[in-house]
């Protein structure tokens, strides 16, 4: 939909995008609109317009040119809204019930509209406030093994698939993941914020060769395995859910990337939900874990099966090795995700909301030890269920 745009970028305000969904005409003459701001990630401004008489409402997401966590000092590119709003149609081409519809982009404003998700409820919210979304994991499966297998060279002509990649080169967003998931955590870097009571923890890990090279090998993979286009930041704050419903939000991270990228960040984030619950609460995290890998497997399996386009699908052992490298991984990648989390720059609400402060750091001093064990024993790992005895044992080690 072609619209009269402003000579220059300049971030939205409420008033602004009012004008902007009228000229759009997204609403009838007769709608009475209001608007608020509701963005609260590290990046975006987000806007939500209601029409007062219907109750219909659209989001306006604009990018910002700085992440608001750092401020103007960390300048970003707009490019990524781009990004997002073709990830986001492109992903609505294999599976359209988990994602939101992208009703109009506007790239020199970096503005993405789309469906309004109100009547659902961000994943992380809901798990720390003791909801458990019985369809969630069952639902990202489904979303990762589609979008994963129809992007990468065994779900499309792979010549397409390289134009495609081309179009989701995202550098700087890659880089952040690049320095503040693989590198910064695991250096005395001043981008790290965690707790003085955790210096030693995050010291011992500083200074641990054996887990640098397993860390630099994931990292490795990460620059270099382009296996499909990934979301690139699939973690329960980039999902929208209730117990029948689930919307994947937020792909500015998108590009072409490893297989096991985003199941391990998933992953990562429902094991730092159950850190912050007592064992008898944990459970139905463990069944949404395994069930997520199982769901993938099946998934992908069945598209390998019936939709491969590769003269080498039918080679005996193929897929089980694609799934095997792909778990380890998930594996890996979700040590890295719980680690960087803890004491990184970005954390998450539901260790950081633990209110006892001793609770706090127990509980942050086993998800080191977690992530640290998920990346050294990833390799002798057979199956999604040994994740539990890791994570018991992770939380059984006496603290120093």
């Amino acid at each position: 939909m072609a619209v009269s745009n402003p000579s220059a970028y300049e971030p939205l305000t409420e008033k602004d995008a009012i004008s902007f969904a009228v000229r759009l005409r997204l609403f009838s003459e007769e709608a009475q609109l209001v608007c608020r701001e509701i963005g609260d990630g590290n990046l975006n401004l987000v806007f939500r317009i209601v029409d007062q008489k219907t109750g219909k409402g659209v989001i306006f997401k604009q990018a910002l040119p700085y992440a608001k966590v750092v401020g103007e000092s960390w300048p970003l590119t707009l490019k990524r809204a781009t990004i997002e709003s073709n990830a986001l149609r492109t992903f609505a081409g294999f599976v359209p019930e988990y994602v939101p519809e992208v009703y109009h982009s506007d790239e020199s404003l970096a503005i993405t509209v789309m469906e309004d998700l109100s009547h659902l409820q961000i994943a992380r919210k809901g798990l720390i406030e003791g909801k458990t979304y019985p369809l969630l994991s069952r639902h990202i499966g489904e979303y990762v093994a589609k979008t994963l297998f129809y992007t990468s060279d065994f779900g499309m002509n792979q010549q397409e698939k390289k134009q495609l990649l081309q179009s989701f080169i995202n550098p700087e967003l890659c880089k952040i993941t690049e320095d503040l998931v693989f590198t910064d955590p695991f250096f005395d870097h001043d981008t790290n914020d965690f707790e003085e009571e955790l210096r030693e923890d995050a010291k011992a890990l500083w200074n641990d060769d054996e887990l640098h090279l397993e860390v630099a090998k994931l990292k490795r993979k990460f620059l270099t395995e382009g296996d499909a286009l990934i979301h690139g930041d699939l973690h329960t704050g980039s999902i929208f859910c209730s117990d029948k419903e689930t919307k994947v939000i937020d792909p500015e991270f998108a590009f072409y990337g490893p297989f096991g990228f985003d199941l391990g960040q998933f992953i990562a984030n429902l094991l730092l939900n159950a850190l912050s619950r007592p064992q008898q609460e944990q459970e139905f995290l463990f069944d949404h874990i395994e069930n997520t890998w199982k769901v993938f497997a099946s998934v992908f399996s069945d598209l390998w099966e019936q939709h491969n386009v590769e003269p080498y699908a039918k080679t005996s052992k193929l897929l089980q090795d694609v799934l095997h490298h792909t778990f380890v991984d998930a594996i890996g990648f979700a040590g890295c995700e719980v680690i960087r989390r803890t004491i990184g720059l970005a954390h998450v609400a539901d260790l950081d909301g633990i209110e006892d402060e001793e609770e706090r750091l127990r509980a942050k001093r086993r998800a080191l030890r977690l992530g640290r064990s998920l990346i050294l024993q990833r390799h002798s790992l057979n199956d999604i269920q040994e994740v539990r005895p890791l994570f018991l044992q992770a939380s059984l080690t006496p603290t120093n």
